[in-house]
């Protein structure tokens, strides 16, 4: 019989194909699309460390080309939403505009109730939103029977006033071009996961810039 532990990570690998959920582009309820704040941040595990891809080929590294603006790389392997709630000094401190957020991976593998790993997103969520930063929340489904943990991001979304981006991992790990192993992609699937998010991303700073009179986006 396979140890639970493996058949978790089989589920996982599985099952981490896709942003969970519709729609995403409601830019009029984000929460501070005023925020006069400057760094691009993206807080995650080590799928936005960029494990299973050189440096530079991570998707924030790629982001930052795709927008041609400075985007800082705060993904750690193995972090939970936990662990990243713990790391928001160190982010904050980088006095961020934008904060993308990819969480929720280890939470599963590790068997974190899924009450928990709601409450430290949305405080995740709610702690830089007081800084005065926007969120973007990446969410992802995961389970083969039953989504476990996809309906927290669309739902934290929704009520905290974040901006949800639904499908960015879709299809890339269950092609065998674009992963590297069977939980991380490779360069090519962190290039099209940073495609994906750009192309999201883009109305909602482009309106940012509108409502603030910067120029850029």
């Amino acid at each position: 019989m396979m140890p639970r532990g493996a058949f978790r990570l089989v589920v996982y690998a599985l099952t981490l194909v896709s942003a969970l959920g519709c729609g995403g582009d409601g830019i009029d309820g984000v929460r501070n699309l005023r925020s006069s704040n400057d760094a691009i941040v993206c807080l995650g595990d080590s799928l936005t460390e960029g494990v299973g891809a050189n440096p530079g080929e991570d998707y924030p590294t790629v982001l930052s080309r795709e927008l041609a603006f400075p985007v800082v790389n705060l993904g750690r392997r193995g972090d939970t939403t936990a662990q990243a709630l713990e790391r928001l000094p160190d982010l904050l401190a980088r006095n961020p505009r934008l904060v993308i957020v990819l969480l929720g991976g280890n939470d599963f593998l590790r068997q974190v109730p899924r009450a928990e790993t709601r409450k430290n997103l949305s405080e995740v969520v709610r702690r830089i939103q007081d800084h005065g930063a926007m969120v973007a929340i990446a969410g992802m489904r995961l389970g083969i029977l039953t989504d476990e943990f996809g309906p927290i991001y669309q739902e934290t979304a929704e009520q905290l006033g974040a901006f949800y981006m639904p499908q960015v991992m879709q299809g890339i790990l269950t092609d065998p071009q674009l992963k590297s192993d069977p939980i991380h992609p490779n360069a090519a699937g962190y290039r099209l996961m940073a495609q994906r998010i750009a192309a999201k991303l883009k109305p909602l700073l482009r309106e940012a810039d509108r409502l603030t009179g910067r120029r850029g986006f």
